[in-house]
C-alpha cells in the first residue's frame, strides 16, 4: 500500500509534463518495436505505463491489442482522459506488477523504468517470475533502467542501477539480443543515462 500511495500522490499532485520521465514521443521504444517487427495484432503490455505516451503512439500505428499496467489508478485515469474514446481500445490494469495474476501471455513486454525501483532480492525474484509467466514463447522483452552513469534516485525513491552485464544477468533465463545506453533529457533539462536491453523468450 505504501508504494501505491506514493505513486498515486505523485500523479495526483504533479503535471504530466513536469515529471522527470516525461517523454512526449517515446522514440527509443518505438524504434525497438519497429526494429523487431512487432506485428499489429501482437499482444503488447506496457509495465508501469502510467501517463506514458507510448499507448497513444501504438494506437496511431494501428496496434490492436495493447495493455497498460500501472500501480497508480490516478495515472491510468489521466491517460484514459487524455485518450478519450480511444481509451476503449486499450486494456487497463491497475496493479503492482509483483501482485498481478496473469491470465494471458504477451508478445512484447515493455518496461521503461519500472524494474529499477525493485531494490530487494525478493522483489526482483517476484518480477522475474512475473515476466516468465507473462511473456509468450518467442516473445520480446524490452527493459530500460537507469545505468551506472545515471541517477541513483527517482521521485524520492532509491533505485538500482544496471550496466551491460548486470541487467542481462537478471534475465539470464532469456536470450539477450542487445543492450545499449541512451540519454534522456528531463523537462528541467537534466540528462539521465539509461541502459536498454532486449531479450527473447526462447
Amino acid at each position: 500500500m505504501k508504494r501505491k500511495d506514493h505513486w498515486n500522490n505523485i500523479y495526483s499532485t504533479k503535471e504530466h509534463d513536469s515529471v522527470s520521465w516525461y517523454q512526449p514521443e517515446p522514440t527509443t521504444s518505438l524504434k525497438a518495436i519497429h526494429k523487431f517487427q512487432i506485428p499489429l495484432d501482437a499482444k503488447i503490455i506496457d509495465i508501469g505505463g502510467g501517463q506514458s505516451f507510448l499507448v497513444d503512439n501504438l494506437l496511431k500505428l494501428g496496434y490492436k491489442n495493447v495493455t497498460v499496467l500501472d500501480i497508480s489508478k490516478e495515472a491510468i485515469q489521466k491517460t484514459k482522459d487524455r485518450l478519450g474514446e480511444l481509451a476503449h481500445n486499450v486494456q487497463w490494469i491497475v496493479s503492482d506488477i509483483l501482485d498481478y495474476e496473469f491470465t494471458e501471455k504477451y508478445d512484447f513486454w515493455h518496461d521503461r523504468a519500472t524494474f529499477h525501483f525493485l531494490n530487494t532480492q525478493s522483489d526482483i525474484a517476484s518480477y522475474q517470475q512475473q515476466i516468465k509467466k507473462g511473456l509468450n514463447h518467442n516473445g520480446i522483452a524490452f527493459i530500460g533502467t537507469f545505468s551506472t552513469d545515471g541517477p541513483t534516485k527517482c521521485s524520492g525513491i532509491e533505485i538500482t542501477q544496471y550496466d551491460e552485464n548486470g541487467l542481462p544477468d537478471k534475465f539470464n533465463f532469456f536470450e539477450k539480443i542487445e543492450c545499449f545506453r541512451e540519454n534522456h533529457t528531463t523537462p528541467s533539462e537534466k540528462n539521465q543515462n539509461f541502459i536498454f536491453c532486449t531479450f527473447k523468450n526462447i
